[in-house]
């Protein structure tokens, strides 16, 4: 029921209003590809290049499309913007993108080109002064070409080096940001929450208080570790990234690490539940072992016999511990 929608339907729009939201829309893309630049000018220089020359792309369009609107309506330019028609096409919060790593970037900027694409189509359909669609036209045909367009910006600032330098910083930035905090959580909840688990297991051989031990140790373990490490480097001199990141990464992975041998004591057959828990530690530090080896060029034997021989010691002290 249209009295119940602040927003116009774009079969609704006149031709004005259609080139003012295409004006609009133009400025709004230019304004995200710079800040995408901006974002990734420090790391991805070349990547920031590549942006600048898309949105000079869509100022050369927001140009013609004013000069157009004057033409035929005159210098003042009604506002409308996205949000002000029905169904149209969206951009996702720039801060969200940004946040995803430079290829997600890049797909969403594929991703815009084509949304522009059918605007300008849909549009020039709907159009009946000659020069208006022949406009609309054109730049439908652009946009579609803006793929090339980017390829080509992309052989030109994004050489081979480039492209391999810029992969190799991602990669790295992916493994401070994540993988180590991550890798540092699941081996402390792995390992630390061993001897708790098993010492309430085989001192009491009560499959609910041990869980509820292991529950407890597990997500106390994860909030200490999580808010240890973000607290501990603001990610600013040392460039391991945001310490929310990190500090995400770390809680989590800690109680994942501590319930994965806490779970199977929800089952009420007390050897039945540590025999299972049991090769649940076993996969976990392996599972360990070759993370480390993984992302961290760990040799795999070594972080292997590291990780399992650490891990069997402390199972070993809270078996000891709770049959005594």
């Amino acid at each position: 029921m249209k009295f119940l929608s602040h927003r116009k339907h774009f079969r609704d729009l006149s031709e004005q209003e259609v080139l003012a939201l295409a004006i609009s829309s133009e400025e709004d893309d230019a304004r995200i590809y710079r800040n995408y630049a901006e974002r990734l000018r420090a790391e991805y220089p070349a990547s920031a290049k590549m942006f600048d020359g898309m949105a000079a792309e869509e100022d050369t369009h927001r140009a013609r499309l004013i000069a157009l609107h004057e033409d035929r309506f005159g210098a003042t330019i009604p506002l409308i913007r996205r949000e002000h028609v029905a169904g149209y096409y969206t951009r996702r919060p720039v801060w969200l993108v940004e946040n995803l790593g430079i290829e997600r970037i890049r797909e969403e900027a594929e991703g815009m080109e084509r949304d522009a694409e059918r605007f300008y189509l849909t549009a020039a359909a709907r159009t009946s002064d000659a020069a208006t669609r022949k406009l609309l036209g054109d730049l439908a045909v652009e946009e579609a070409g803006h793929q090339e367009t980017a390829s080509h910006l992309e052989d030109t600032f994004l050489d081979h080096d480039a492209r391999t330098s810029e992969e190799a910083n991602s990669h790295r930035q992916f493994i401070l940001t994540w993988v180590q905090p991550g890798l540092a959580g699941l081996m402390d909840g792995s390992v630390s929450t061993l001897a708790p688990i098993f010492a309430t297991a085989f001192a009491t051989q009560d499959t609910w208080t041990t869980f509820l031990v292991g529950l407890a140790a597990s997500v106390g373990a994860g909030i200490s570790m999580g808010f240890t490490e973000a607290a501990s480097d603001d990610g600013e001199l040392s460039g391991r990234g945001s310490p929310l990141k990190r500090g995400l990464a770390s809680g989590v992975m800690t109680t994942v690490g501590g319930l994965g041998h806490a779970l199977p004591y929800l089952i009420p057959e007390f050897w039945t539940a540590t025999t299972i828990a049991f090769l649940v530690v076993f996969c976990e530090l392996w599972a360990i072992a070759w993370i480390q080896n993984r992302f961290m060029q760990t040799p795999f034997f070594r972080a292997a016999f590291q990780v399992v021989l650490g891990g069997s010691l402390v199972l070993a002290a809270g078996i000891l511990i709770g049959s005594g």
